[in-house]
């Protein structure tokens, strides 16, 4: 039987060279800052879009791949071998259309036997990219589609490590996160959200503190008691400053049991809404 093939979208923020070698098919979302069009991850590095958004009086709009663009991936796929199942795993279907798109698109095949299963990864940045790199694995190892769909979902009720840390409320107040008046009143009092996300993908505001160097404490203590002294693999992600994800990954590793540290960045989709300054970090059991 062929191998299980893993499609995803841009917004798993899997580094390049992660996604090639282990042979993970990539659809990009888009930003648009006025009438210019940027694919995410193909077009605009991340130093040039964090740029950009520093320098937007605007915030740029965000759009999800059509389902033409879906079924253009999958029945490339298929035409290279018809019979290799197809995984499709996506941002969260509260924050994007993405996965609808994808869902629309599988109904679209016309290949006769196509095997596609589409898959709401109901996270965001790379706790939708670690899905998305552990179907790849057990992929190439031979596995079925039904005990990667299970793995998934495995890794999905075991996300609970998830934290943004958010340098600026501006952003989320321009993409209507939050009033006018509280990031008014946050900014003065250098408040600092710590953002994370429900069961279904929902960002919601767990915890905030006065100052950097409080919220990363607060999140190694949030940390701490929901994996204690377990053995975890920590994914370090930044934006445009390495500064605040050099030293939260210094703080997690002091106090928790980290035996492997892997980095990414938060791609510009996702980064529209969080702003520059973002760190985030993602735990998950070995």
């Amino acid at each position: 039987m062929s191998k299980v093939r893993i499609v995803t979208d841009s917004t798993a923020d899997i580094p390049a060279e992660v996604r090639e070698e282990l042979g993970i098919t990539m659809i990009s979302l888009k930003v648009l800052f006025g009438e210019e069009t940027y694919r995410d991850a193909v077009d605009l590095t991340p130093e040039e879009f964090y740029s950009r958004l520093k320098a937007s009086t605007a915030l740029p709009k965000t759009s999800q791949p059509s389902p033409a663009e879906f079924l253009e991936v999958y029945e490339q796929l298929l035409a290279e071998d018809p019979t290799a199942p197809i995984i499709s795993v996506h941002l969260a279907s509260v924050l994007s259309g993405t996965y609808q798109s994808a869902t629309i698109a599988k109904s679209m095949v016309e290949v006769e036997g196509a095997d596609i299963t589409v898959v709401d990864s109901c996270s965001a940045s790379y706790g939708h990219g670690a899905q998305v790199v552990l179907a790849a694995q057990m992929a190439q190892s031979g596995a079925s589609v039904d005990e990667i769909v299970a793995a998934m979902k495995q890794c999905q009720n075991d996300n609970t490590g998830v934290y943004f840390l958010v340098d600026t409320l501006d952003y989320l107040q321009k993409g209507g996160r939050i009033g006018k008046a509280s990031a008014m009143i946050g900014s003065l009092l250098n408040i600092k959200p710590i953002l994370s996300l429900e069961p279904n993908g929902t960002v919601t505001a767990v915890d905030k503190a006065r100052g950097t160097k409080k919220a990363m404490s607060k999140i190694v203590e949030l940390l701490k008691q929901s994996y204690g002294n377990d053995e975890l693999i920590l994914v370090v992600a930044k934006t445009d400053d390495d500064t605040t994800p050099n030293e939260l990954e210094q703080r997690v590793t002091a106090e928790l049991n980290i035996k492997e540290v892997r980095y990414t960045t938060v791609g510009s989709v996702i980064g529209t809404y969080t702003g520059p300054g973002t760190s985030a970090v993602f735990l998950f059991k070995v």
